[in-house]
């Protein structure tokens, strides 16, 4: 058998890390909470969350990962033959790929957005709701961009770990990295720029109750692709020197300055337009920033142009390097336990999820009428995946990690066989053991039954 590939350099493995954790729900799910639970007293809420909840799981998934050098599948059976925990492996490839098939939907539209944009497309007075609705219910423009972004994903996969994962790793996060940099310097010329921000960094604590800790909880765990095999996966790929847990705090702080500088982005264009809420569900992107960008910068119109332009090739980066983590648990499941050649399993991965896909996005078309339990298939995978699997996977990492596998193989993971000082191993251990499964729990149990 041919040596399993490594990541090239420690810069590559944060990175591709960072992107596989960084993806729409940064730039569209983060600023929607933040506007609904109180701004700055949100945030700090989310920052201990992160901290306390989704390091921990992450450095487990990094310990399961790098522990075997096998694919998710292939680690949980290294470390638990024969036993019912290897449906933790199980588990993971299949919400990646269950994921996959609606979020390259979702994706296919970032990218229209993006050619729109710079088309001219969406400028000048019209209805942005009706514009919308139109191409997520035509029966053949969103199919081609989720297509076309599939394409995009599958050639990055089939070029492998060192030269295709790492390398775009090290090319679009840096591009995405610069174009919020020039979005936020962008934002300082709005009108709205400091009653965004006063709205934003302004901790308003009477808003925060139960609910918000939990809105926060959830924000932390689904933002940083916990559960979803990728890195699990991600991590069989890590070298021996690399530290798992510098890696994950790392990776949370590029996965949270991306969520905040898009707060810093959309706050300052909401506020610059009357009757704009800045709680607005997932239709502010796609249907309320078009025009708000129109009406923020209709002084200048060609920068509105470029901002409008620039702000959805960010989410089309961001849905990009999120697709190509999710893609890899699979290929990777297929090329070393089937026995494939990784391009043929690639193939068989891509063309699958196109075929899914395409099925997802005509549920919101012309297959509408078509029902399962009531929801379209577009929402029925959303459910399946982020509700029931992806929480019960995160609670099944860390009773894995906390109390099945040996306390020794942990720690020497943990600790690169005791070359590194980690003073918090047993708050670590503590936090796998009791604090992360139980909010993983109350978030399940929040989600399955919500409205």
């Amino acid at each position: 058998m041919a040596e399993r590939s490594n990541f090239g350099s420690k810069i590559g493995v944060v990175l591709a890390a960072a992107g596989s954790a960084i993806g729409l729900g940064n730039v569209w799910r983060f600023p929607t909470e933040v506007g609904n639970n109180g701004g700055a007293a949100f945030i700090l809420i989310y920052l201990a969350c992160v901290l306390f909840i989704g390091v921990p799981v992450m450095v487990s998934e990094f310990v399961i990962g790098r522990s075997t050098h096998a694919n998710t599948i292939g680690a949980f059976r290294k470390l638990a033959p024969k036993t019912w925990w290897r449906i933790g492996g199980i588990e993971g490839v299949f919400v990646a790929f269950f994921i996959s098939c609606y979020y390259i939907v979702v994706a296919g539209w970032t990218l229209h957005y993006a050619v729109a944009s710079f088309a001219n497309h969406l400028s000048g007075d019209q209805d942005y709701k009706q514009y919308f609705q139109s191409f997520v219910s035509s029966p053949w423009e969103p199919v081609v961009y989720a297509v076309v972004f599939m394409l995009m994903v599958h050639f990055v996969i089939v070029r492998g770990v060192e030269k295709g994962i790492e390398r775009s790793s090290k090319l679009m996060m840096p591009m995405l990295l610069l174009i919020i940099a020039v979005l936020v310097v962008c934002s300082f010329s709005m009108s709205g720029f400091i009653e965004g921000m006063v709205f934003m960094l302004k901790p308003d604590f009477s808003r925060v109750d139960a609910n918000v800790v939990l809105s926060a909880v959830g924000q932390a765990f689904y933002s940083l692709s916990l559960a979803m095999g990728c890195l699990c996966t991600y991590a069989s790929y890590f070298g021996p020197n690399t530290n798992l847990a510098r890696t994950a705090i790392n990776v949370s702080l590029i996965d949270t300055m991306v969520a905040v500088l898009s707060g810093f982005i959309i706050f300052p264009a909401v506020f610059s337009v009357p009757g704009v809420s800045p709680g607005e569900g997932p239709g502010l992107v796609f249907i309320t920033l078009p025009n708000v960008f129109n009406i923020a910068f209709h002084n200048v119109p060609l920068i509105g142009y470029a901002f409008s332009g620039l702000f959805y090739v960010l989410l089309f980066l961001s849905a990009l390097t999120s697709a190509i983590s999710l893609h890899e648990p699979v290929t990777a499941y297929l090329h070393e336990e089937c026995h494939m050649t990784r391009h043929r399993a690639a193939v068989l991965v891509t063309s699958s999820t196109i075929v899914l896909g395409v099925a997802c996005s005509l549920s919101m078309g012309v297959w509408n009428d078509f029902r399962i339990f009531g929801m379209c298939l577009f929402d029925l995978f959303d459910f399946i995946s982020a509700k029931i699997i992806l929480p019960l996977g995160g609670i099944l990492i860390c009773l894995f990690v906390g109390w099945k596998l040996d306390r020794q193989l942990v720690y020497a993971e943990v600790t690169n066989h005791d070359s590194l000082r980690i003073p918090f191993f047993r708050l670590y251990i503590f936090l796998v053991r009791w604090v992360a499964p139980l909010a993983i729990a109350i978030i399940f149990i929040r989600e399955l039954f919500s409205k």
